[in-house]
């Protein structure tokens, strides 16, 4: 029992927060950014990119030889500070490997079209990290009539991943490594209402409150990684893996500045009092790293640093993974048919 106690205690710090020598608490789950392998002659796609653990991604592939890094942000004053950013540290001829491409990911349709665009100009995709998202904020619908938590975090990223599929898929049957996505979940998926369903789009639209509603999203990036291992790894495409990952608590934009909007007074204490504890983005990173560039399984919740946990029950209910896809794929077609000539977004299933 005792020895119990001190392994969750070593995993807690190790997986969530920044203090000296944490990661190495995970034994033989450590993992750090000097152990990613040589990257030369592939291509990643990085949503949020340039910025927090987004941007502790692209350094770190770009650092190790990446031949080519999209950036999807919407934002083109921050990718023009990232990129000079990586010009003045790794030099401008690594600077030039960068692709920025606008994206709001609440733009389906966008999304689609940033899709296309992205397989236009390359012939292969070795990496898709599914980073940029929205943090936990107030209740707030899309244009689309959707809870933004669930159409950014989840639908959009969505969105793009089945855009690339088949070019990950081509990839992956002529690479001699696995192909892979990540996507970035949190141990706050564990914080969804326990009664979740998917069932429907009023079920979604429920005001649940800023940790509940940011935990849905959470549990579904991590259920739709798990559907991927079922349905297309599992079915016919073993080189082509998907995982989810939780980065840990981490100094960013949305913990420092966006948690204020939902919590002016406790956000101040978890912005301020708990900045000492957190990671840092190249800490925060590690786990994105490990599930981009090294691990050889799929389906998996990585924890900082390489340590596969089980998640919650819903987590691991793939009957709710299956309704969740179900009722994203209706969602979409669906508030998407005026900018598609009546078809909607055409994603692909798997």
């Amino acid at each position: 029992m005792a020895q119990k106690l001190v392994d969750s205690v070593k995993s807690s710090i190790a997986q969530n927060l920044g203090v000296p020598g944490g990661h190495a608490l995970a034994g033989d789950k450590n993992f750090s950014l000097e152990q990613v392998p040589d990257l030369t002659g592939k291509v990643a796609v990085v949503t949020g990119g340039s910025e927090g653990i987004g941007y502790g991604c692209t350094h770190t592939l770009l650092s190790h030889n990446i031949s080519r890094v999209f950036i999807l942000s919407p934002s083109k004053e921050v990718i023009d500070g990232a990129t000079k950013e990586i010009g003045s540290e790794l030099g401008e001829d690594i600077a030039k490997r960068v692709t920025w491409i606008q994206c709001d990911l609440a733009n389906w349709p966008e999304v689609a079209s940033v899709a296309r665009k992205i397989t236009e100009q390359t012939d292969r995709l070795d990496i898709l990290i599914n980073n940029a998202g929205r943090g936990i904020m107030t209740y707030q619908l899309t244009e689309y009539g959707v809870d933004r938590h669930m159409a950014i975090n989840h639908m959009g990223s969505t969105i793009l991943t089945s855009h690339l599929l088949d070019l990950m898929k081509r990839t992956a049957s002529t690479s001699s490594t696995p192909v892979r996505i990540v996507n970035l979940a949190s141990n706050a998926h564990q914080m969804a209402p326990e009664d979740t369903k998917f069932a429907s789009l009023d079920e979604l639209n429920q005001d649940l409150g800023p940790n509940p509603q940011y935990g849905r999203s959470k549990l579904a990036t991590l259920l739709y990684a798990r559907w991927l291992n079922v349905h297309v790894t599992q079915k016919g495409h073993p080189n082509l893996l998907a995982n989810a990952v939780h980065p840990g608590v981490v100094t960013t934009k949305m913990s420092q500045d966006d948690i204020h909007e939902p919590y002016p007074l406790a956000g101040y204490g978890l912005s301020v009092a708990l900045k000492p504890f957190k990671k840092s983005q190249w800490e925060g990173c590690v786990s994105s790293m490990y599930a981009a560039t090294v691990t050889e399984k799929s389906g998996q919740y990585i924890c900082p640093p390489a340590w596969p946990e089980n998640g919650s029950e819903l987590s691991n209910d793939m009957a709710l993974a299956d309704q969740l896809m179900l009722l994203t794929k209706e969602i979409v077609r669906e508030k998407t048919k005026p900018q598609s000539q009546e078809k909607g977004c055409p994603f692909k299933m798997d």
